[in-house]
């Protein structure tokens, strides 16, 4: 066979049977509620903050 060929036997739909692992279920751990996070450091200081990671890097 040259390059790029193939057998068209190995192409046929593989059977169901093969299926030996449980189906993944992508919605298991959502969630819909809101997060909050307090702290008592200003918006200033947070970007400024930011900015020296970002420095950092």
């Amino acid at each position: 066979m040259g390059f790029g060929s193939y057998d068209e036997s190995e192409q046929q739909q593989e059977s169901a049977e093969e299926d030996d692992g449980e189906a993944v279920t992508v919605h298991e751990h959502d969630h819909d509620g809101k997060m909050t996070v307090e702290s008592s450091a200003s918006t200033d200081e947070l970007i400024s903050q930011l900015g020296e990671m970002k420095d950092d890097e």
